[in-house]
């Protein structure tokens, strides 16, 4: 299938000075990856066989990312990606190129999640960063956190929203708040933050039920809260040589948590705390506070994206 040129220099972008359009954020995100690797990721996508040839995937994803780091809606984005200089040189639009609309934006989101691209680029640049030498995979911190809905919260929780119907009413026992959406469950590295795994599930969905496939298998240790606490888990965990860090809770032989059980807690405590931050800059610096579309597969399509922007910022600061 044929192709839109991508990026190629032209007589303005030679006589134009080198700083003019350069972003040095973009620019150092830009050199950390093998970008040829994360295409190839991407080999095979189609996102249609009728129109104008399709722009490059790669110049594609980088919008994506783009959208990500700057709070962008798709009508936003196109118009940023046709205003902005150092936003077209970080893509591989050239001067002389044309913008991908909005919808065209959005049928390309499309494709990447209906035919599980997301996953593998987003394994790739997990897999480039992580052999950057930025962790030793001492850890892994797993945790979930509630995600509003965009659709408005139906009257009753036994209810659905029409315009949302994979969305659910989910509890925090901690703020005892009810929230109308989903939840996005992360696997965090210990020591460099980077998030390496990341799912969404309706917001009814307990901690615990997809908590293994948050699981590396790479790691020394699983770090988590009371809700992952389990004996099958805590034997699977074993039988792949990972140290359990999971927090005891009580139960019907335990109804209180106290001795060695509690002096454990508080020092599994004191190191799981730092996924927090992870959703801290997810909700306030990304957005995900509250889901921007009307389906499950869509939302995770974002978070996966969200959590990949993320992860590029973070590595200037780690690697």
């Amino acid at each position: 299938m044929a192709r839109r040129s991508k990026g190629q220099m032209g007589l303005a972008e030679a006589l134009m000075h080198p700083r003019l359009g350069s972003n040095d954020r973009l620019d150092k995100i830009a050199g950390l990856l093998d970008w040829s690797a994360v295409e190839r990721a991407m080999k095979g996508l189609r996102t249609g066989d009728r129109g104008a040839p399709p722009y490059a995937p790669l110049t594609m994803l980088k919008a994506l990312l783009v959208q990500q780091w700057y709070g962008l809606s798709d009508p936003e984005l196109e118009e940023a990606l046709s205003d902005r200089l150092s936003f077209r040189r970080f893509v591989g639009l050239g001067l002389s190129d044309g913008t991908p609309d909005h919808s065209t934006l959005w049928r390309f989101r499309e494709a990447l999640k209906a035919q599980g691209l997301d996953e593998a680029v987003f394994a790739e640049v997990e897999r480039q960063l992580m052999g950057r030498g930025v962790s030793v995979r001492r850890g892994t911190m797993i945790d979930a956190s509630l995600i509003s809905a965009a659709a408005a919260k139906p009257r009753g929780e036994t209810s659905t929203a029409a315009s949302d119907p994979d969305a659910a009413f989910g509890h925090n026992a901690s703020t005892r708040r009810t929230t109308f959406g989903y939840k996005a469950h992360i696997a965090v590295d210990l020591e460099s933050g980077l998030i390496r795994r990341c799912l969404l599930t309706p917001a009814n969905v307990t901690d615990t039920e997809p908590a293994d496939q948050l699981v590396c298998g790479d790691e020394q240790a699983v770090y988590a809260d009371r809700a992952y606490d389990s004996k099958a888990r805590r034997r699977w965990l074993k039988s792949l040589g990972i140290k359990d860090r999971l927090m005891h809770r009580a139960n019907k032989h335990h109804p209180r948590v106290s001795g060695w059980r509690q002096k454990r807690n508080r020092l599994i405590a004191g190191v799981r705390c730092r996924v927090e931050t992870a959703f801290a800059v997810l909700k306030r610096h990304y957005g995900f506070d509250r889901c921007r579309f009307f389906n499950l597969a869509r939302n995770e399509a974002d978070l996966r994206l969200a959590c990949m922007a993320m992860n590029l910022r973070r590595a200037l600061t780690v690697a």
